[in-house]
């Protein structure tokens, strides 16, 4: 995972992360404080000063959560939600706003703006990672941490591990990540620009060829514990994971 900080300063890199987490703060301090709490959760981190150039990261790529620090609440930061509730493309993106402003006025203002939570400073890592959570298991349940279990297979994204019972499966990166989306919406059939946009993301340049190779991968990996099947191909349509 990594924190990258849009204002020049130095990346850090270490292991895969559960998800890519947009930061919005105009102040290095408070960025450093947040970063350090996402990635002992398991994020990767970017950083961006501005409502304006939170735009044009998004633009760019779209992370899987923005947590939006309003310093008080200006109009520029309840703006640029209402844009992204207000485009197709971006419209899920789950958010979450920070605040030292803890009336009542200040949360309804972000929450009607289309906020997915509104946290008020100052908080605990506890408390954050257990919101941003909650966020995440409502709005995009693949890259919550919590393990998912159908039949004898077991995903745990916080750990990066795959089983059938007690067997180990050993996946690698994309394959772990399709299998993860693909098991958190079962029986719901995806089509391969879906699964696209959903696990390479939607600016990833590579051919709806590539889904079909990596779903043969999946079905290898998971062969031997006798889940292969259900890995389902529709006809005409796409792919589906099969549930009870």
């Amino acid at each position: 995972m990594h924190m990258r900080d849009f204002s020049g300063n130095p990346a850090f890199i270490s292991r895969q992360a559960l998800g890519n987490i947009l930061v919005v703060d105009e102040e290095q301090t408070a960025r450093s404080l947040v970063g350090c709490h996402l990635l002992q959760g398991g994020f990767s981190v970017d950083f961006v000063e501005s409502a304006a150039v939170a735009e044009s990261a998004i633009r760019l790529a779209l992370p899987d959560l923005l947590i939006l620090d309003c310093k008080p609440l200006v109009q520029s930061g309840l703006g640029l939600i209402r844009k992204i509730r207000g485009a197709v493309r971006t419209r899920d993106i789950p958010i979450v706003m920070l605040s030292a402003r803890g009336a009542e006025r200040d949360k309804v203002l972000g929450l009607d703006a289309g906020a997915d939570d509104y946290i008020t400073k100052p908080f605990g890592h506890g408390e954050l990672m257990a919101r941003i959570r909650a966020v995440l298991r409502r709005r995009m349940p693949h890259i919550a941490s919590e393990a998912i279990k159908v039949g004898t297979l077991t995903i745990n994204p916080a750990t990066y591990q795959v089983s059938a019972g007690s067997k180990p499966i050993s996946l690698g990166p994309t394959d772990f990540r399709l299998l993860t989306f693909l098991m958190s919406h079962p029986e719901r059939m995806y089509t391969r620009r879906q699964l696209l946009d959903e696990v390479w993301g939607d600016h990833a340049y590579v051919s709806e060829r590539t889904v079909d190779v990596h779903i043969l991968k999946l079905r290898s990996g998971l062969r031997d514990s006798g889940n292969h099947c259900r890995v389902e191909t529709v006809r005409g349509g796409g792919y589906r994971f099969r549930g009870e």
